[in-house]
């Protein structure tokens, strides 16, 4: 299960607690690039670390061929199309958007663009070009209520799946 989205819509509330409920592992793409310094430089005008793609991949190879992996990161065009089998496009409203960004400490140039990249569904277009289209869908995310019916909907999905996979 793959979650994309620009950052603030919900991904990291969504994955762990999805995988709590459905008994699956939980990857933030962030985290495990820090605590493997999986970089190869530094973006000075966005203030943060540019990722290693291919490490980044090489770490997770065989975690994701064991399977039953929900993997969080706001990109999606470097992964093997093979290591997914549903990909979840999360959108939040700009306004919402904009002042979870905010409280984050994103000023400037950082906020903008995140902000546009939202605005031009940047994720979710990157997501349709990187993947069959019929396994990509977008779900709202701006209240605690859609979080509870993503988390209903896609624990549907996954026990279907079970049974179809069985």
């Amino acid at each position: 299960v793959w979650s994309p989205g620009t950052p603030g819509v919900g991904k990291t509330t969504l994955g762990k607690e999805l995988a709590s409920r459905a008994g699956l592992s939980y990857v933030n793409v962030g985290d495990l690039a820090k605590e493997g310094e999986l970089y190869e430089g530094f973006d000075e005008e966005y203030d943060c670390p540019i990722l290693d793609e291919d490490r980044v991949i090489d770490e997770l190879e065989d975690r994701m061929s064991e399977g039953g992996v929900i993997v969080d990161y706001h990109g999606c065009d470097f992964f093997p199309e093979r290591w997914f089998h549903i990909v979840f496009v999360l959108r939040t409203e700009n306004s919402c958007l904009y002042d979870r960004l905010e409280s984050r400490g994103y000023t400037g140039k950082k906020l903008q663009d995140n902000i546009q990249c939202e605005i031009f569904q940047t994720l979710y277009e990157e997501a349709l070009l990187s993947y069959k289209k019929e396994i990509v869908h977008q779900l709202p995310s701006n209240t605690p209520e859609d979080l509870e019916r993503n988390l209903d909907q896609i624990m549907q999905w996954i026990e279907q799946w079970m049974k179809d996979n069985n």
